[in-house]
């Protein structure tokens, strides 16, 4: 039967639009308009289309209020990283994981695009499925109400001619073909699945040696499927590139046939002009994930730069040292007006649209991201009459104002997965709690 929702306020292609009518049908949105609510079910506040976490790693999610102890770097917080990566199992990871998406879904995440590494046992041997690991992504995801691309990654050396160590172990195939090998079975296993897309991932330049690169991007090729990787996240990480490569991290990976309309360079943070320019006209996208960037001391991205020469911007929660899209959205604004001294670098529409059309498009669904007939069924209602909301509205509301505790419903490809601020799950918080406590 279909079900018809009444949203007070609806932000649609042309704006925002007041008594908007979203009649779905199944996955999928039948049809738009506006009138009287009659008898459909009432959305206060603002309805806006699902949001795409375009990067996530769901086990880092652990290391939240532990890893900010102390100083250090990206690299001290790496050690920590491995800690809870050697710890997880596939059950565990699962419970892990399902959490996690419910806290996205609260969040209004729809969809998400995870950053897959942690393949094997705790020495390196595969499991009996040597995609167990990846399974329990993909049923975490269906059973917390969010749809997957999962970025299966290739991952082959500890750094730039260096072997891998420690829980380094778990992530490897050895080499790129026998990474392709997996990788293909797990495609197979989730083919004509609409809610899952297999997707391919370089883990970086550090982790894949240039040679290895090509069997990668032609799985992406061969699949029709999103191709991801970690750019220039780190100056030391460029440092050791050129050095070894005479050529940066974007340059290697140019050369190697690894940007494309289907790619997305995740962070690209300290990016030279070249870069740019070779990620803009090969239609790369590019995935800022502020608040890891910040937590991680990694630095600001070239964001607005790289927008202007044409590349899509996209946004990711990344290593969930938080996790809210409205705050990625506005991160990038606030970290360019620190960078430029103006304010005013982005619309409030432009970094909607980041955190929607753009980043499901960049996670191989172009059909979602809009509320628009035959789109995805994605509803996310975000209230206008909270201490942070109160007094403000349209996709401003949504970006300088709200957080990630103003969405009160959600409907994910037609299914309400969140209604008054409650997952269907139910106490997300005591979930956690208890899947990080099974991994600390």
């Amino acid at each position: 039967m279909p079900l018809t929702y009444w949203c007070e306020q609806a932000w649609l292609p042309g704006g925002v639009a007041d008594g908007v009518l979203i009649e779905v049908e199944g996955e999928r949105i039948a049809s738009v308009g506006q009138g009287p609510p009659g008898t459909a079910e009432r959305l206060p506040g603002i309805t806006v289309p699902g949001l795409a976490n375009a990067h996530s790693h769901a086990f880092h999610r652990a290391l939240r209020g532990t890893a900010q102890e102390g100083k250090g770097d990206f690299w001290t917080w790496r050690e920590r990283m491995y800690e809870v990566a050697g710890a997880l199992e596939p059950d565990s990871y699962l419970h892990l994981a399902r959490a996690v998406y419910a806290e996205m879904a609260l969040a209004g995440v729809t969809c998400v695009g995870e950053f897959h590494y942690l393949h094997h046992g705790p020495d390196g041997r595969p499991y009996d499925d040597a995609n167990e690991m990846g399974h329990a992504l993909v049923r975490a995801a269906r059973e917390a109400g969010l749809r997957i691309a999962l970025l299966d990654t290739c991952y082959l050396t500890g750094g730039i001619g260096a072997p891998l160590t420690g829980a380094q172990l778990r992530f490897t195939d050895g080499d790129a073909e026998r990474w392709a090998v997996r990788a293909d079975d797990l495609a197979a296993a989730y083919e004509g699945q609409p809610d899952v897309e297999i997707g391919a991932a370089i883990h970086s330049v550090r982790a894949v040696p240039p040679e290895q690169m090509p069997v990668v991007a032609e799985f992406s090729h061969r699949h029709a499927g999103p191709l991801h990787m970690h750019v220039s996240e780190q100056p030391a990480e460029n440092a050791a590139c050129v050095e070894m490569y005479a050529a940066t991290p974007v340059q290697v990976l140019h050369e190697r046939g690894a940007l494309g309309p289907r790619s997305t360079a995740v962070h690209a943070t300290h990016l030279t002009d070249v870069d740019i320019e070779l990620i803009a006209q090969s239609g790369t996208h590019i995935c800022m994930c502020p608040t890891t960037e910040r937590d991680l001391a990694d630095g600001i991205g070239p964001a607005r730069a790289a927008a202007d020469r044409g590349a899509q911007i996209t946004l990711g929660s990344d290593s969930h040292a938080v996790i809210d899209l409205f705050e990625e959205a506005r991160g990038v604004e606030l970290d360019e007006r620190l960078r430029s001294g103006k304010r005013g670098n982005w619309s409030a529409a432009d970094l909607l649209a980041a955190a929607t059309v753009a980043g499901h498009a960049s996670l191989g669904f172009p059909d979602a991201g809009l509320l628009v007939p035959g789109a995805w069924a994605d509803l996310v209602s975000v209230r206008l009459d909270s201490v942070r909301t109160a007094g403000a509205g349209g996709p401003e509301a949504v970006v300088f104002a709200a957080t990630a505790a103003d969405v009160h419903s959600v409907v994910s490809g037609g299914r309400r997965v969140v209604t008054d601020g409650r997952h269907r799950l139910g106490d997300v918080g005591s979930l956690l709690a208890e899947a990080i406590r099974r991994v600390r």
